[in-house]
């Protein structure tokens, strides 16, 4: 086989796992929107504790937000501002769930080192975030996007581009107009 012949065959299989990346990380289908039911999901949260979206249903509203990375500085913005607000976030009736792709190791450290008091779901294959439709397949990471799920289970509001600093304010203003 010529260099050249090489050279195109280790391109083409860079291109097939590209390829399997893209299909493995996000169907690119859209998300569920407002006004719909929340698709129900499982899974293990840092502490090992098992988390279902259903368990909440008729308890409390949840605050579902999905972001890119453990540690990054949009991210650690984001998750200290819903830390700030939690207690107003509770008062309101809500729950907070975070995830991102990161696996439970990674979460356990981020939420330790930054003294969370939610949940934060590892979600590894993309499920949950192939489900609400957030995934950036190229990169196999998710959109920063929240969804304010009501107690009935219905998404009352998708916030597409959450900001980081004052994330807790935007989430309460929400839940004020669910109460």
């Amino acid at each position: 086989m010529s260099r050249i012949q090489m050279m195109v065959a280790v391109g083409g299989l860079v291109l097939l796992g590209g390829a399997a990346a893209f299909l493995a990380a996000g169907s690119g289908k859209p998300g569920p929107r407002a006004g719909e039911m929340a698709p129900l999901f499982e899974a293990t949260d840092q502490h090992g504790a098992r988390i279902r979206l259903e368990d909440f249903r008729g308890k409390a509203n949840v605050v579902l937000y999905f972001y890119p990375k453990d540690g990054t500085p949009g991210c650690t913005a984001q998750a200290c501002s819903l830390r700030d607000g939690y207690k107003a976030i509770e008062k309101a009736g809500a729950v907070v769930l975070g995830v991102s792709a990161d696996n439970a190791e990674s979460h356990e450290a981020f939420a330790k080192k930054h003294n969370l008091p939610f949940s934060i779901l590892p979600d590894p294959k993309h499920e949950i975030i192939r489900q609400y439709g957030v995934g950036m397949p190229l990169i196999g990471i998710s959109k920063r996007t929240t969804f304010i799920i009501g107690r009935d289970g219905v998404i009352r509001t998708v916030i597409p581009d959450a900001r980081t600093g004052d994330h807790d304010r935007q989430v309460l203003d929400v839940l004020k107009g669910l109460n």
